[in-house]
């Protein structure tokens, strides 16, 4: 679906971001229609299935191509409590029948890229696939919704969830803006592979091209459903795996913005370089930086190898530190800091890995790997060719595993391979890992914790942890919550399978010309582009 007009727009602005912007006097308030973003992503795209993938590298260039059922309210993000229809019209349905059945009406006239109109049967086969799919196919929130019991599309605009039980979870597990919606006639057409590479939603861009290792570029989809939008002409999302190219690329004006954001040293160089001509957006990240042990393999089949590997690591003496020049911050349990289901300070405390006493942690990870015959073990250790914050709290992980006798060889792989390990090699004994969520929900959020969970990768497994999950989904007040969270917690880490170094801090600095985009709790949200626009 190339456009000669679209090319046009974006050698036309590519050659004027190569000089020095000068802002107009348009306020903030004012929208103006035309002009192509560019801006950089430091990840490649494994696919470009939203249902599979759980990165930034893909969310950022191929989220504007597609639309939600509901979505966060773009107008402010950071609520994890204010979502407002995508597709569907009106208000976001409460729960009818005790909260246990929400009824969706969509807009009518809705189109995809292709022309073919969008119905609820496409609604709903949207989300069959994502959390009652075939056996054999990928779904990487299928755990969100263990409280689903069916989907119906009633008629041709009105889409039913029955709920096998009341659970606050639901509606923001429907937010989430990995679940594109996608035509039922390219699901029965082509099969489930197919939206890995291929794109055809409702979003406000239209798919340009893919040069694979360049860019992504999108043009400006004429009919979207939502009156007005996108302000923009069109988008080009740079590929920039490095983050000195990405920061030269805002410096020099040839790219605007980096939404996953920057350490703290790049957002100070930008602002003393170029002052008022860059704005700067900071929010806590529901981003977690993990690790996760293959249990497959020995000897991280044995609980006392993997809770050394956590014993060992001085989580507070990281935050000291490494918040100066990785985007990681914050030392938490499995939910969001902050949150009133996060463990208190005194909670951590008892955790395994979460003591203050970082001798007496790591003399008895010493102990636990003589007892399992593993002291002075080489291993593996899988990790993701990003610079931030992967490979900077990667080479500190490996400084943490050899001060207890142990020989990490830190193996760096571009993401797509990186990924693979993870998902369907398997060949890795230690590997970074994240929990990187969009909405704030932390009873969803935590399902990546579950060794039933598609997204955990350690090949563990716990039937505790799986009848401890289904009594917090079903709690019903925040005491009863808080509860149960503490004893899923506790038995997560006792496993170690997986387990945490740092929370995430996303700070973005940007070019002032770019207006409407807030940013959030999470580098996944309020990425459809159809907000944004130029001041220039």
């Amino acid at each position: 679906m190339k456009s000669s007009k679209f090319k046009a727009i974006l050698i036309a602005l590519s050659s004027l971001f190569l000089f020095s912007f000068v802002a107009t006097s348009v306020t903030a308030s004012t929208p103006k229609q035309g002009g192509i973003l560019n801006f950089v992503v430091g990840s490649k795209i494994p696919s470009y299935d939203g249902h599979i993938e759980s990165t930034f590298g893909m969310i950022h260039p191929i989220r504007p191509f597609y639309s939600l059922l509901i979505r966060a309210n773009p107008d402010n993000p950071n609520d994890p409590t204010d979502f407002v229809c995508d597709v569907c019209e009106g208000e976001v349905p409460r729960g009818e029948k005790g909260g246990t059945e929400y009824t969706f009406k969509l807009r009518k006239g809705i189109a995809f890229h292709n022309g073919a109109r969008l119905t609820a049967l496409d609604v709903k086969a949207t989300f069959d696939k994502i959390i009652f799919p075939p056996e054999g196919v990928k779904s990487n929130r299928k755990a969100m919704f263990k409280m689903v019991d069916s989907i119906v599309a009633k008629d041709d605009v009105t889409v039913v969830f029955s709920l096998k039980y009341p659970s606050g979870a639901f509606i923001p597990a429907l937010a989430m803006p990995f679940n594109f919606i996608y035509s039922k006639a390219d699901l029965d057409a082509h099969g489930y592979e197919w939206h890995k590479k291929n794109i055809n939603g409702t979003g406000a861009f239209v798919f340009v091209e893919h040069v694979p290792g360049s860019h992504v570029a999108g043009e400006r989809y004429s009919n979207y459903h939502h009156e007005g939008k996108p302000f923009l002409d069109g988008f080009k999302a740079i590929s920039a795996p490095k983050m000195s190219v990405r920061l030269n690329a805002i410096r020099a004006d040839r790219a605007a913005i980096d939404f996953r954001g920057f350490p703290p040293k790049a957002r100070d160089d930008l602002v003393n370089a170029l002052g008022d001509k860059i704005t700067v957006q900071e929010s806590d990240w529901n981003c977690a930086l993990t690790f996760t042990t293959n249990n497959r393999n020995k000897p991280f089949d044995d609980p006392r190898v993997r809770q050394a590997l956590t014993l060992a690591v001085d989580r507070y003496e990281a935050s000291k530190y490494l918040s100066n020049i990785a985007i990681v911050k914050t030392v938490g349990g499995i939910v969001f800091p902050g949150h009133p289901l996060a463990a208190r300070p005194e909670e951590l405390e008892n955790l395994i890995g979460f003591s203050h006493d970082i001798k007496a942690n790591r003399a008895k990870a010493r102990a636990l790997l003589k007892e399992a015959g593993a002291d002075k073990l080489e291993f593996d250790f899988n990790n993701r060719g990003v610079d931030q914050p992967y490979k900077v709290v990667g080479t500190w992980l490996v400084d943490q595993w050899r001060r207890i006798g142990l020989k990490p060889v830190h193996r760096v792989q571009p993401s797509p391979q990186f990924f693979a390990t993870l998902t369907e090699k398997h060949d890795f004994d230690v590997s970074i890992d994240s929990n990187c969520q969009s909405i704030v929900n932390p009873i969803a959020d935590v399902s990546k914790f579950l060794c039933s969970a598609e997204n955990n990768y350690a090949g563990c497994e716990s039937s505790t942890l799986d009848e401890t999950y289904d009594r917090l989904l079903k709690a019903s007040t925040l005491d009863e919550q808080r509860a149960v969270m503490r004893e899923f917690e506790k038995e997560v880490f006792d496993n170690a399978s997986t387990n945490m170094t740092l929370w995430w801090y996303k700070i973005n600095p940007y070019r002032s010309y770019v207006k409407g985009w807030k940013t959030s709790s999470s580098h996944y949200v309020n990425q459809s582009l159809d907000q944004v626009w130029l001041d220039q």
